[in-house]
């Protein structure tokens, strides 16, 4: 009888009309529109060439999501417009005191060990019929990676080539970790 009235109890919890929902929530665009246009985004940085990461981030999570299907400009209802702020590289610097590790270079060299990059992106959707901004957002990451380092006798300087393949590198991750934050943030229900 017990073991009866606990079931009825817990089946009612569940059934009654509480605001908890089992599972995952639907996500929509604001405004419940389907069809969706991710313009290139905007690159107000000297650095080239980021703004294609961002733009295929946010492409891929909406694809992957289905929340929306992405079309071309002309067919879609609202535009997801992204723009890329700002992007700063900040040196963390070591000094070397000739110690055992740095037994090649000069004593009081300083060089780099690492370095972060910040970077700050917008982004927000606009209904295409009148230009009415529906959602705006501002979103910003940081990360950092290993600089090159100068150890051996042999090796007197270091491949620049690594800095820039490791800084591209870091702001793809960054930007597949920010697009994701933006697409639940647009689709989120409130």
């Amino acid at each position: 009888m017990i073991k009866a009235f606990r079931t009825v109890l817990i089946l009612s919890l569940f059934l009654s009309g509480c605001a908890y929902q089992l599972g995952a929530a639907s996500r929509t665009i604001p405004g419940g529109y389907k069809q969706i246009s991710v313009p290139v985004f905007k690159n107000k940085t000297p650095e080239p060439g980021l703004e294609v990461g961002f733009t295929n981030a946010l492409i891929h999570e909406f694809q992957r999501s289905r929340v929306a299907r992405v079309v071309d400009n002309s067919l879609s209802e609202v535009a997801v417009i992204g723009q890329i702020e700002n992007v700063q590289y900040l040196p963390g610097a070591k000094r070397v005191s000739g110690d055992s590790s740095a037994a090649y270079l000069p004593r009081g060299t300083v060089i780099a060990s690492e370095y972060r990059i910040l970077l700050t992106v917008t982004v927000k959707v606009v209904r295409q019929a009148d230009g009415t901004e529906l959602w705006a957002g501002s979103f910003s990451g940081e990360r950092t990676y290993a600089a090159p380092q100068v150890t051996l006798a042999g090796v007197n300087s270091v491949d620049p080539l690594y800095n820039l393949s490791a800084r591209r590198q870091n702001i793809d991750l960054m930007a597949n970790d920010l697009m994701l934050e933006a697409h639940d943030r647009i689709t989120e229900n409130f």
